[in-house]
């Protein structure tokens, strides 16, 4: 397929960045930038199944310190549907076990010919710190809960492909906000672009300072529900608990899982959205993630076309 369809020629005036580290640094521009970029790749490449060779000759490395099944995935193919070589790096059995730092690590791995990280960690800043010590590109697929750039703009993707914008929308987070990395790029990106945010939860992971970020705050899923447009339901964290923020999980579904019950009392053109994995029955039940107001497998497709469109940014729209 002719390259001429993805004619970026006017990219590097709106976009320099050699990294993306986050949604807070982005301005509204820039975000329409990566968003108007990866619809271009949904429509000249059919949905993202077809090949375009615009970064022959790269080399992707997936440096994956958490387990990561669509995320890790996602940016894999993404390398390969753009011509990129890539390289899959994980920690189990590597040189960290026999005491390399993970600097060195990286910076062996870039020795080797890589022209982009792509990096999840569980400790917040990782994907900054190796911005600082390498030469080549990072993208930040997941920092501890500081933020998951990728899959905030997948959402809001979603979002707009949907309601056609995103001013104007009340849009609410529900579920494990504390932990959550997806939620703080969700907030980031929304509010830039002039959405609403409600984030919602049991008091115990949705603390009121996050009003501080500029978002409204809700204990009471039921009584915003009538107000929203999109929910965005948010997967339970326990992995990064050390207690049990709730007395049973069974309690946490009476009170927030996304049912047949409360969809009759949204309205009529809610969209519902879930990152993944999602617990069936917890944040959501079958019936509703499997209905037509859920997005959740579209937002999957959009992660493969925002993935493309940032690869394709960093290492191509630019140079």
């Amino acid at each position: 397929m002719s390259t001429e369809v993805m004619d970026l020629s006017a990219v590097p005036e709106t976009w320099t960045r050699r990294h993306l580290l986050d949604v807070e640094s982005l301005s509204a521009e820039e975000i329409h930038v990566i968003l108007d970029s990866a619809v271009a790749f949904k429509e000249s490449t059919a949905n993202c199944t077809q090949k375009m060779p615009l970064l022959t000759g790269r080399t992707c490395a997936n440096l994956f310190f958490e387990p990561s099944t669509r995320t890790r995935t996602s940016f894999s193919l993404a390398a390969r549907r753009l011509g990129a070589d890539t390289i899959d790096f994980s920690s189990t059995g590597s040189s960290l076990s026999k005491g390399e730092t993970f600097i060195d690590t990286a910076k062996n791995i870039e020795a080797m010919g890589v022209d982009v990280v792509i990096v999840r960690h569980r400790t917040p800043g990782t994907a900054e710190l190796l911005a600082e010590n390498l030469r080549c590109s990072v993208i930040n697929a997941g920092d501890g809960a500081h933020e998951h750039p990728t899959q905030g703009l997948l959402d809001i993707l979603s979002i707009r492909e949907r309601r056609g914008q995103i001013a104007g929308l009340t849009v609410a987070l529900v579920g494990d906000i504390a932990h959550s990395r997806t939620a703080r790029s969700n907030i980031w990106g929304l509010k830039k672009l002039g959405a609403h945010v409600i984030v919602c939860g049991p008091s115990t992971l949705v603390s009121p300072r996050w009003a501080e970020l500029g978002v409204e705050v809700s204990n009471d899923l039921d009584a915003i529900i009538p107000r929203c447009d999109v929910l965005n339901l948010l997967r339970i964290q326990f992995e990064r608990q050390s207690t049990r923020p709730f007395p049973s999980v069974r309690e946490y579904a009476h009170l927030y899982a996304m049912n047949h019950e409360r969809l009759a009392r949204a309205k009529r053109d809610i969209l519902i959205l879930a990152p993944g994995p999602i617990n069936r029955g917890v944040e959501i039940t079958p019936d509703v993630a499997d209905g037509p107001h859920s997005a959740i497998l579209e937002q999957v497709t959009n992660g493969l076309a925002v993935r493309m469109a940032v690869l394709w940014l960093i290492l191509g729209g630019n140079s």
